[in-house]
């Protein structure tokens, strides 16, 4: 690590010896050898149990929380923040909204554009910084103005496979002390695996969604649909799924080609993630259909939640190149029944019944299976 070395068994250690052969100093100087060592030893057990904290979930929601957290008590500051992206397709840092501490002003854009001058600043000279030293190399604020009132303490990027993917923002530490240079390498260290953990969520994310609608992907839904159901079967907890297909769908692409059916579906996809719970999961089950897994959910109250999807589908208007689209989708609802279904595919079948006789009773509207 670069924030301090650590004794080899194979290194050739000498001490300073007095001239009557007693190691210079007395045991003044070893006990001071001693206990800087073995601060040592303690700072870098530290850093593999961050590290290992930190790379224990790929969420990226729960990942930043994590690494928040973890800075505030390695470093004993009294706030601490994010700038980091808000998805894969994005070009901008967003102040993250899980910060603790800071005050936010009314009329500032807390964002910073990935082209500007201080990522390229992190790029080139990657350490953490004061806000007097990033003013000093840039020439001020310019353009990034949020950071200037935020009025950190110190500013560290986050940085892995040679791209910066965050900035942590400290504020002062309890004791009230400036950071010295050995707690700036630390927490560089700590900023290098937050760093790595980011980008192997993102690569999750990558793995998992799809790219068309931003929701989860088939076989990620029935991995998670499989677990869910393990622990329903143990727990007596209700679980639920929704399967959803958007109507007269082809009529879309036939109409007005393939780009308008995309834009109907990432309406849709957009709607559908919207009217859900955040411990829900909506994936993109093939097609035009959708499907969401809803825990610790009976089927009446599941019922409400895709008639709340379904009204918004229906309430709201797709455009398209100048035209107002108006769009439907049909859903069928299933309760999870352990001596029935044996797999997922057998909860997922009896949703999709309900969502084709949802098709044959007219469309738009949501059935429960029996």
């Amino acid at each position: 690590m670069a924030f301090c070395r650590v004794l080899r068994y194979t290194d050739d250690v000498t001490f300073p010896k007095a001239p009557d052969g007693a190691f210079a100093g007395g045991s003044v100087e070893l006990d001071a050898l001693r206990d800087e060592y073995e601060k040592q030893i303690f700072d870098l057990k530290q850093l593999l149990e961050v590290s290992k904290s930190l790379n224990s979930t790929l969420d990226y929601k729960n990942l930043i929380d994590s690494i928040l957290f973890t800075i505030m008590g390695q470093m004993k500051v009294l706030k601490a923040g994010l700038f980091a992206k808000k998805g894969l397709d994005t070009s901008v840092f967003s102040f993250h909204r899980n910060f603790q501490g800071f005050g936010l002003e009314d009329g500032i854009d807390y964002s910073i554009r990935e082209d500007h001058e201080l990522i390229k600043l992190f790029q080139i000279g990657y350490r953490s910084y004061t806000l007097a030293e990033i003013s000093e190399r840039l020439g001020g604020f310019n353009g990034i103005r949020c950071l200037e009132s935020l009025d950190p303490s110190l500013v560290v990027p986050l940085k892995a496979k040679g791209m910066v993917n965050g900035i942590i923002l400290l504020g002062d530490q309890i004791e009230g002390a400036e950071f010295t240079e050995a707690e700036r390498e630390y927490v560089l260290n700590i900023a290098i695996f937050a760093a790595i953990a980011i980008n192997n969520s993102f690569l999750f994310e990558m793995t998992t969604t799809d790219m068309m609608t931003k929701l989860k992907m088939k076989h990620y839904f029935y991995t998670v649909l499989f677990e869910r159901m393990e622990s329903a079967a143990k727990t007596g907890q209700p679980l639920s799924v929704i399967m959803c297909d958007i109507d007269h769908f082809k009529k879309f692409n036939d109409t007005y080609g393939h780009s308008c059916g995309d834009v109907v579906l990432q309406h849709v996809a957009r709607l559908i993630h919207g009217s859900i719970r955040t411990i829900d999961l909506a994936a993109r089950y093939g097609g035009e259909e959708f499907c969401v897994l809803l825990p610790d959910t009976d089927a009446p109250y599941t019922r409400l939640i895709a008639e709340r999807i379904r009204k918004s589908v229906c309430d709201s208007v797709t455009e398209y190149e100048g035209l107002k689209l108006q769009v439907t989708i049909s859903l069928g609802v299933a309760q999870y029944d352990p001596p029935r279904d044996i797999s997922a595919k057998s909860i997922i079948d009896r949703a999709d019944k309900a969502l084709y006789r949802s098709k044959q009773e007219g469309r738009d509207r949501v059935t429960v299976s029996d």
